[in-house]
């Protein structure tokens, strides 16, 4: 496990790989990416980053954007940008578990929810 790991092998690809040569899980089943990536945690083997060490860039090479560029073309926080994707607002994938997402978006769709947080931010004037 560790040397496929070492080979830039993603969890699900392990899990095959442990499949087809005759090895099996705790239980006696197969081996699937959830099993790995719990042995991994256990014994502190890192994840397998698209971008290797390097740290995740405001855009893909495919032209999707990253958490922080999601959030830095918005103008909002990393968080916000979590929360919109677990909202529905934002589409993205992560190729695994661990990973880094892939965020969706669109000039239009950049427009429509900078238009959203303009309307709810709260006006900075005092109350009087």
């Amino acid at each position: 496990m560790i040397e496929l790991n070492a080979a830039g092998k993603m969890d699900k690809e392990i899990a095959a790989a442990l499949n087809a040569e005759g090895f099996v899980a705790a239980r006696g089943c197969a081996f699937k990416g959830e099993n790995v990536w719990l042995l991994r945690t256990r014994w502190g083997i890192p994840t397998v980053k698209i971008n290797g060490t390097s740290a995740n860039p405001d855009r893909w090479p495919d032209g999707t954007y990253s958490v922080q560029g999601a959030a830095v073309a918005l103008g909002v926080t990393p968080q916000t940008v979590f929360d919109y994707l677990a909202r529905g607002w934002l589409e993205g994938h992560q190729l695994t578990k661990g990973q880094p997402w892939q965020i969706e978006l669109s000039g239009d769709r950049i427009n429509t929810l900078r238009a959203r947080i303009a309307r709810n931010r709260r006006s900075k004037k005092e109350v009087a």
